[in-house]
């Protein structure tokens, strides 16, 4: 399955385990089950210690992220304006905890030690987007700009196979 980029690592040699790991995530977002074993056999490490390596390093993701990621900051600025509440309320409204990904995959929920916009206290970020001085009640209508984006593009899509 994942031949071509194997070929570069030399067989049984687990030194390469972490530059192969992120290597497949570079390629597929995150870490699927089927590759992880592919590396297992690869390495001829046992599956337990590839899972462990991935699960102890925050950069690997063991699942997909969603098609819009929120990072919520952290940082002491944040933290002084209440970014604990903002969590808290986007939690609420997606029914996720941070480092999950909702169930339709529109959205994964992240903190961050530090986005860099303290001026704009607290500050959230979806993809490229950034929201400053949010407060709770905001979290619902910015939510629905992409929940509204996802439905017209899928829409537009129907529409598209239709014809």
């Amino acid at each position: 399955m994942h031949n071509h980029l194997f070929q570069k690592y030399p067989k049984n040699d687990r030194s390469n385990l972490i530059a192969l790991l992120q290597d497949v995530q570079d390629i597929y977002g995150y870490l699927p089950e089927e590759a992880l074993k592919d590396i297992s056999e690869h390495l001829n490490i046992s599956l337990s210690s590839v899972y462990g390596v991935a699960t102890f390093y925050n950069q690997f993701r063991l699942t997909p992220l969603g098609k819009n990621v929120i990072r919520v900051c952290r940082g002491t600025a944040c933290h002084v304006k209440n970014s604990a509440n903002l969590l808290i309320a986007l939690e609420n409204e997606l029914g996720i905890t941070a480092g999950k990904t909702t169930r339709d995959k529109l959205f994964t929920l992240e903190t961050v030690a530090c986005i860099g916009a303290c001026s704009i206290a607290p500050v959230i970020n979806i993809n490229d987007e950034y929201y400053g001085r949010v407060t709770v009640k905001e979290i619902p209508r910015i939510l629905n700009k992409y929940r509204k984006e996802e439905l017209s593009k899928r829409k537009q899509e129907q529409i598209e196979s239709a014809e």
